[in-house]
């Protein structure tokens, strides 16, 4: 099955939510792959709208940079980065708890501004 724009936006939400909770209860590299996912999903919205490709890394790095360039907000570019962290991190469980904490809000901004974009469609 094929997520419709709305989907993909409404699963990026849910998975910031669970995210949090997986936060919350100390399960970090839960977490982590959650927010990931929530970022992933956000930035495949903006994608899929405007006819991008979104199926890989690559392709999704890709967008946060036009996003960036576009928007002229290095925070997109900087904060896809950051959410690839999380990613590895949910891998290899590498990042302290010092700096999840640190680095949630940029990621956490990250979905928010991407979200924003696709609601001016």
């Amino acid at each position: 099955m094929v997520m419709s724009v709305e989907q993909h936006a409404e699963t990026a939400r849910e998975f910031l939510e669970r995210a949090n909770h997986e936060f919350s209860v100390g399960e970090y590299m839960q977490g982590s792959e959650k927010l990931w996912g929530a970022a992933s999903q956000a930035l495949i919205t903006v994608a899929r709208q405007r006819g991008w490709p979104c199926g890989t890394h690559a392709t999704l790095r890709k967008a946060a940079g036009d996003l960036s360039i576009e928007y002229g907000d290095n925070s997109i570019r900087d904060g896809f980065a950051v959410a690839e962290k999380f990613h590895a991190n949910f891998y290899h469980g590498f990042m302290e708890l010092e700096e999840l904490q640190f680095s949630r809000p940029s990621v956490e901004d990250f979905i928010e501004k991407i979200l924003s974009i696709a609601q001016e469609g």
